[in-house]
C-alpha cells in the first residue's frame, strides 16, 4: 500500500514539476521576445547582453562566483534553524537529478532574463548609473519571491545573491554569466541537501 502511495506521489510530482518547467520557459521566451523588441528599438544592443570580448575573465568569474555563493548558501544552511527556511526549499531535492539540473537551469534562465537582461538594462538606460540599477534590481527581486516575507530571513537568502548577480552582469556584459552562476548556485545547493552533505539547523 505504502509503495503505491510513494508512486502516486512521485507521479504527481513529476506532472507538477513538468507543468512548472513548462511555465518557466515560456516566460523565457516572452522574456527573449522583449529583450529582441529593445534590441531591434536600440534600446539595448548585442554587446551589451553577449559580449565575448573577455571569455577568460567571464569564465574566471563564472567559477568564483559560483564557489562563493555555493559557500555563502552553506554557511547560511549551518546558520538559520530549519523553521525560518520557507517549506518549498525543503521540497525541491525530492526529484530526479535530471529533472532537478533542468528545472534550475529553466528557473535562473527566467529570473536572470527578466531582472538582469530586462529590469536592471532599463533602470540603468534611464538612471546610468550600475549600483543604482543592481539596488533597485534587487529590490524588484525581493518582490517577486513576495512568499519569503513570510520568513524574513530567507530575504538574505537572495540578496545577496542578486547584488552579485547583478554585479557580474555588468562587469562581463554577458547575460549567461549570471544565468551559469544562479543556475550552479542552486543545483549545488539542491543536490547538496539530496544526497545529505548538508542539512537544516534544528
Amino acid at each position: 500500500m505504502d509503495h503505491i502511495k510513494s508512486g502516486s506521489e512521485n507521479i504527481k510530482r513529476d506532472i507538477i514539476t513538468k507543468d512548472v518547467m513548462f511555465a518557466f520557459s515560456s516566460f523565457s521566451f516572452l522574456c527573449i521576445a522583449v529583450i529582441f523588441g529593445l534590441v531591434v528599438y536600440n534600446v539595448l544592443t548585442i554587446q551589451s547582453l553577449l559580449s565575448f570580448d573577455e571569455p577568460i575573465e567571464s569564465i574566471v568569474i563564472t567559477g568564483i562566483a559560483s564557489i562563493a555563493l555555493l559557500l555563502f548558501g552553506v554557511v547560511l544552511t549551518f546558520i538559520i534553524p530549519s523553521n525560518y527556511i520557507d517549506d518549498k526549499n525543503k521540497t525541491y531535492q525530492d526529484g530526479t537529478l535530471s529533472s532537478l539540473i533542468i528545472f534550475m537551469f529553466l528557473v535562473a534562465l527566467f529570473e536572470e532574463l527578466l531582472f538582469r537582461g530586462i529590469i536592471q538594462n532599463l533602470f540603468f538606460v534611464y538612471t546610468g548609473h550600475q549600483w543604482v540599477a543592481i539596488l533597485s534590481t534587487t529590490v524588484l527581486f525581493l518582490v517577486f519571491h513576495i512568499q519569503y516575507f513570510k520568513k524574513p530571513m530567507m530575504l538574505l537568502n537572495i540578496t545577496i545573491p542578486s547584488l552579485v548577480f547583478g554585479w557580474i552582469y555588468f562587469k562581463t556584459n554577458n547575460l549567461l554569466v549570471p544565468v551559469f552562476v544562479h543556475s550552479i548556485m542552486n543545483l549545488g545547493t539542491t543536490i547538496m541537501f539530496k544526497y545529505k552533505l548538508i542539512s537544516f539547523k534544528k
